[in-house]
């Protein structure tokens, strides 16, 4: 059994799973985890069953494709209820999250117009020259303006926040290996608690943590540190700005859950390209890109339960929106005139009632009005795109792609596996790796094919990856015979298609002088990703970092020495009593100077990579 064969459960269902357990069978919780997952299953409608063992059986009912109650998870064991199978089951499948594309209806809000920013999912660059944080203190009264006091957090919303503080503070003194599942339910009450609290970014920073905790401990291959270590900074950073935040930036820690829609009248749209959805939490589905006479990027979705099977299906159905015919797939060629239309703030179009759409024609990448999107030069691209994933911003649809004709130069061999050097404007080179590495979609198969073609000039769409170099997921591109798109998650291509034969997988290029592929910050990452998979206790010993942070100086980091000299400093550091006993670890302590370097180094690494996208 894996996880991708249950249906998601709800955070709270879990949780109240895990708390209802006697102290004697929480310790088993893990183990029984583990076991469980080496049963076979069986899924009928909306009831998957589990073997628990050659006489009983497990179920898990998911009217809708989640498990929203306790009741809906039951076992034929002689212990059920009271028995440890029900939260084992509960913390094996996906945790349920609200699917990328939702309804077209915003959901209630919190009080007062603090709550209308969208929410954003990177951690925050505040503080990164602090080299000794400080505790959490009540915010002071913020003075008032003009037109009155400012919005603050009110007291539930704080306490919410200190929750989902104190759950992630566990996990980073626990380290991966001892954020079992009970660590995790506690995350998760805090998650729904918070949502509760309408505090919808925090809460959903959370569920990504116990998502990437579980792949880290099953041993997914597709799992990354610095995934987790983002996660991490993203919920404590956001969980510690709700009681000092005020006003708009108070609107926009606290995040909204679903974005409203807002009328937008007629609309001229042109279709660019179609990628697969798919998602930690089980969802699967498309999104297709569509484009207006001025440039701007708007998308229809349809993303649900069902993960990468979901998304292969719904490609080839009908798009959901006024009395088009047109499927996913051909509206990323073809075009629509849509009227009533109602608009997201992130670029997402309604399908209401009112909204009327057509098929219209559509254009080629090389006509007028796509071909502008291309005329941008990659560093304002790239600048472009990072704003678009700052903190606490709000976030516009598409402000992470980039747009670029390329020549490819093949593949290049690289520590994590093969990926496609390209040049592109400016003698910039480009590193374009797979979006999603599923076998059941297109990408690693084109990829690949297209790294056998060196000297072949495209048109390509792809997502900024912040990194020290120039580097993009590869969603799209014109076909090598310069006839049409090829919508690299789907469609294949074919050798016939490439007009060279292959060619050899070369060593990484050398960067250039003064890049930020040579600065020693990696020094400081090092220590920020250690401590998630290891712990506080096991950074503290580590060892002497006095000759790290000399490096950090002399290189003109000293912010980052003062940082890493605390971080290590507070992984060891432990108090005595009057009587001389060791005192508790101060994991508050530790904890925030974790989130200062963690911050920091962010904050370096995305302007090294807008350095790096600047015309050699």
């Amino acid at each position: 059994m894996t996880a991708a064969q249950l249906p998601p459960v709800a955070p709270e269902v879990t949780a109240t799973l895990v708390e209802d357990l006697s102290p004697r069978l929480r310790k088993r919780l893990d183990a029984a985890v583990t076991k469980l997952g080496a049963r076979p299953t069986h899924r009928v409608g909306d009831t998957v069953t589990i073997a628990v063992d050659d006489e009983s059986e497990l179920r898990l009912h998911a009217p809708g494709g989640v498990v929203t109650t306790t009741d809906a998870i039951t076992c034929g064991c002689l212990l059920a209820p009271a028995c440890v199978h029900r939260a084992a089951a509960a913390c094996a499948a996906p945790v349920a999250d609200p699917a990328p594309e939702l309804a077209d209806q915003p959901t209630p809000e919190g009080p007062g117009p603090a709550s209308a920013a969208d929410s954003a999912v990177t951690p925050d660059p505040a503080a990164t020259t602090a080299t000794v944080p400080v505790a959490p203190t009540a915010p002071a009264e913020p003075a008032a303006s003009p037109a009155g006091p400012l919005e603050v957090a009110s007291p539930a919303q704080r306490a919410a926040a200190d929750a989902l503080w104190s759950a992630g503070a566990a996990v980073l003194e626990a380290g991966v290996d001892g954020a079992g599942a009970v660590t995790q339910s506690a995350l998760l009450r805090a998650a729904h608690t918070a949502r509760l609290r309408h505090l919808p970014r925090a809460a959903g920073a959370a569920l990504s943590v116990v998502t990437l905790l579980r792949a880290a401990r099953a041993g997914d291959p597709s799992y990354r540190t610095a995934d987790l270590v983002t996660a991490l900074a993203e919920l404590l950073g956001t969980a510690h700005r709700v009681g000092t935040a005020s006003g708009a930036e108070l609107a926009a820690v606290r995040g909204r859950a679903r974005r409203p829609y807002s009328p937008d009248g007629s609309l001229r749209l042109y279709g660019l390209f179609t990628e697969p959805v798919v998602t930690d939490s089980g969802h699967g589905g498309v999104r297709t890109w569509v484009a207006g006479p001025d440039g701007r990027l708007c998308t229809v979705g349809d993303v649900a339960p069902g993960g990468v099977g979901r998304a292969l299906g719904v490609a080839d159905r009908a798009v959901r929106l006024g009395d088009s015919a047109l499927t996913h797939r051909e509206l990323g060629r073809a075009g629509l005139a849509v009227s009533g239309a109602t608009v997201s703030p992130d670029g997402r179009l309604g399908a209401g009632k009112g909204v009327k759409a057509v098929t219209a024609r559509g254009v080629a990448w090389t006509k007028t009005p796509l071909a502008a999107l291309w005329e941008t030069p990659p560093a304002e691209q790239a600048a472009r795109a990072l704003r678009s994933t700052a903190r606490y911003e709000e976030q516009h649809g598409g402000g992470d792609l980039l747009f670029l004709d390329v020549e490819l130069l093949g593949a290049v061999r690289e520590p994590g596996g093969i990926c496609l050097l390209a040049q592109c404007e400016g003698g910039i080179h480009v590193r374009l790796t797979v979006a999603d590495d599923d076998p059941a979609l297109a990408h690693r198969d084109n990829l690949m094919l297209l790294a056998t073609a060196p000297g072949t000039r495209l048109r390509i769409i792809g997502r900024l990856v912040p990194a020290l170099h120039p580097r993009l997921t590869l969603l799209a591109c014109s076909h090598p015979t310069g006839e049409g798109t090829v919508d690299l998650g789907f469609d294949r291509l074919r050798r016939a298609d490439l007009p060279d034969p292959a060619a050899p997988v070369h060593p990484a290029p050398p960067q250039p002088e003064g890049s930020g592929a040579h600065s020693p910050l990696y020094l400081l990452e090092r220590r920020v990703e250690q401590a998630v998979p290891a712990g506080r206790a096991a950074l503290g010993m580590l060892g002497d970092v006095t000759a790290q942070t000399r490096r950090l100086s002399r290189a003109g980091l000293p912010t980052a020495a003062g940082l890493l000299t605390a971080l290590c400093a507070s992984a060891t550091r432990r108090d005595r009593d009057l009587f001389g006993r060791l005192l508790p670890a101060d994991s508050d302590a530790f904890t925030l100077h974790w989130l200062s370097a963690a911050r920091y180094t962010a904050a370096v690494a995305e302007s090294l990579c807008a350095a790096a996208w600047e015309p050699t």
